[in-house]
């Protein structure tokens, strides 16, 4: 951070280094003068202090923490003071004619001076101003990583919570499918813990991810319907979010096994196009009869929609309806070529 901060100190200096050598050189032009005349080097550095004294110190210290009347009061301070020296010390070194020996109208004076002095102090508080933007872009990039974070670590836990319980009952019944279900739930684990850990991964490791977890879910459903997984077109040119799509197969297997007793139908596909394009499409049967409206929603469905407009903006469709005894989901979404 401390290098960080010398390394910005030292390009705004640089910066004003050479606005300042461009305006000195307009400052001191005159066609009928092609040299530069020494007393215009000395006013020019009057005026530079004074701008630096306004841009480093006032405006830091009044202007900024918005102690408006104090800051102006200070800056008449300023350029009275720049007068008084102007008219009364410079003028009297470098001139030796009547300049140096009346003074001149203040208006006029000023009217010069002020002008010039606040554009040197136009530079520091446009720098200032930028310098403040990166920070606020930076302090937004910093919350969405932590919030991105946040909700990718509540996935895991809910995941647990649901398919411990139903692991829990096949153990108390010694159903013959516990060790398959143990072996599929720790390859959906082993993924949620060791390969999600980075922001994106590849569109191979989720897919397999995702058939690993419907086909432990199809475990659960037994004898009471059917689930199908199809995905085309899926290579490792391109990456995903993790977790994404998971939560629209974890809520399909909840609500029909929820409200059904048998029949239960859940089909998931995947296709890719050669863009990147991925068509993301979950369809699973319910009863309208059945008592589904005490089901916990839970963190879910919420979680992904933040999560889509965090690393998706504008780059995604998400579509969901209910039609007769059929709940469907149709996600598009634009991928990123892998890096």
């Amino acid at each position: 951070m401390k290098r960080l901060l010398q390394h910005l100190r030292t390009k705004e200096w640089l910066a004003q280094g050479l606005f300042l050598v461009v305006l000195f050189f307009l400052y001191s032009f005159d066609k009928h003068s092609p040299h530069i005349e020494m007393h215009k080097f000395f006013f020019f550095l009057h005026y530079m202090s004074m701008a630096f004294f306004i841009g480093y110190v006032l405006l830091p210290l009044f202007f900024y923490t918005k102690k408006y009347l104090r800051f102006f009061s200070a800056l008449l301070l300023v350029f009275a003071y720049a007068y008084v020296t102007e008219e009364l010390v410079l003028e009297r070194i470098f001139f030796e004619d009547k300049r140096a020996k009346y003074i001149s109208n203040v208006f006029y004076t000023l009217l010069e001076i002020v002008p010039l002095i606040m554009t040197m102090v136009s530079f520091k508080f446009a720098w200032d101003i930028s310098k403040k933007q990166n920070e606020v872009e930076q302090l937004k990039i910093a919350m969405q990583e932590s919030e991105l974070r946040f909700l990718k670590s509540q996935i895991n836990p809910h995941f647990l919570f649901n398919n411990l319980n139903n692991l829990y009952s096949y153990a108390m019944e010694n159903s013959p499918k516990t060790p398959s279900i143990i072996l599929e739930l720790s390859s959906v684990l082993r993924y949620m813990l060791y390969d999600c850990k980075e922001d994106y991964v590849s569109l191979i490791k989720e897919v397999e991810h995702l058939k690993h977890f419907t086909g432990l879910n199809e475990l659960q459903i037994e004898n009471r319907g059917a689930a199908s997984f199809k995905a085309k077109n899926v290579s490792d040119t391109f990456v995903i979010a993790p977790l994404i799509l998971i939560v629209f197969v974890e809520n399909a297997f909840k609500h029909s096994s929820a409200s059904q007793t048998k029949g239960i139908v859940i089909d998931v596909a995947i296709d890719v196009s050669a863009d990147g394009k991925l068509n993301f499409m979950c369809s699973n049967s319910f009863l309208t009869d059945s008592n589904t409206q005490s089901l916990s929603q839970g963190i879910g469905l919420e979680n992904v929609k933040k999560r889509l407009e965090i690393l998706y903006p504008n780059k995604y469709e998400l579509s969901i309806d209910a039609s007769i005894n059929m709940y469907n989901v149709a996600l598009t979404l634009q991928l990123q070529e892998r890096k």
